[in-house]
């Protein structure tokens, strides 16, 4: 990268502006400017023959839903998991709603299995444009119904059950809690939103100030928006922000990276939490970029992350009497 680094850069740890660099060198064209299509190309995760977490027990599972068989990772933590029911993380990818597989979060999702004693459900939920809002919100929801059923998996407790997700997989857990709120359902035991894409309105400082972070860029942030949409104004349940209250919604761990123009919408969310009175902690990453949290063995801070998830999750599991293998 023979040019000079936008201002924010200078903000980024040594692991991260190494990082970007090599993403500025490889991605030379915005992904709004690449397409949908050409940007899966590009940007889509092969897996790995040698996890940096091996697990005894990874399952491939297909989930009913409406719009038919969901392709879904059930990772089983360490310990007896057909005899002692594990509480369970849904776990819902980033992406821009346009991007992301199941292989995209292997890492990430085999980490917290293990360090946690928590099971963790990975979806391959449907995306955009081809599938625009709300397809992947009912899909989600599809999924938390299914693994509280009786035709679940099998070492899956169904009376703990958090739903978290990164990037636009935080945006459907934290619309997947308020559409059970408004419509008097059960909740999730506990909400995990990291990096989170929560505001349709654009306008928090950070959207200036990191407008040319690395990987994603405040236009290109738009353009994936405008993709999940469509044409049309979002609701509360597309831009969780704008619920008029966040009253009774669960238990939230918020995490944010410094450098990253979600991150004032996604600190606002947290602390509308704490003013509606839902227990809520939120931890902001010094030196890193959007889609840090993912990057299992490249960045510090994931490790960092990846702990805080933990820590909430363990949280969770004492509250509600349950067993996490920790």
């Amino acid at each position: 990268m023979t040019r000079p680094i936008p201002p924010s850069w200078e903000r980024l740890d040594a692991d991260a502006l190494s990082v970007a660099r090599a993403i500025a060198e490889a991605l030379t064209t915005p992904v709004r400017e690449l397409g949908v299509r050409a940007a899966r190309e590009l940007l889509g995760s092969a897996p790995s023959d040698r996890p940096l977490t091996p697990l005894d027990r990874v399952d491939e599972v297909a989930v009913p839903a409406r719009s038919g068989p969901l392709r879904a990772r059930l990772y089983h933590p360490p310990g007896p998991t057909a005899r002692e029911p594990r509480p369970t993380l849904l776990y819902l990818h980033g992406g821009g709603f346009i991007l992301g597989t199941l292989d995209g979060v292997d890492e990430v999702c085999r980490a917290i299995a293990a360090r946690s004693g928590w099971a963790v459900l990975s979806l391959e939920y449907r995306l955009a444009p081809e599938h625009p809002y709300p397809a992947a919100l009912e899909d989600a929801l599809d999924t938390l119904a299914w693994l509280r059923g009786p035709a679940q998996a099998p070492g899956i407790d169904p009376d703990t059950i958090a739903v978290g997700g990164d990037s636009a997989g935080g945006n459907l857990a934290a619309a997947l809690c308020l559409s059970l709120r408004d419509g008097g359902l059960p909740l999730p035991a506990a909400q995990v939103l990291v990096c989170p894409a929560l505001d349709d309105r654009f306008s928090t400082p950070s959207w200036t100030e990191f407008a040319d972070a690395p990987l994603l860029t405040a236009a290109d942030a738009r353009w994936l928006w405008e993709q999940y949409i469509g044409p049309g104004r979002a609701d509360e349940h597309a831009a969780p922000m704008k619920a008029a209250s966040l009253r009774g919604l669960p238990p939230a761990l918020v995490v944010t990276a410094e450098v990253d123009p979600l991150r004032d919408d996604a600190e606002a969310y947290a602390e509308r939490l704490r003013r509606d009175g839902v227990p809520t902690t939120a931890v902001r990453h010094a030196g890193v970029f959007h889609g840090f949290f993912t990057e299992v063995g490249t960045f510090a801070q994931t490790d960092a992350a990846i702990d805080d998830v933990v820590r909430h999750l363990h949280g969770v599991a004492a509250a509600h009497g349950t067993a996490d293998g920790h």
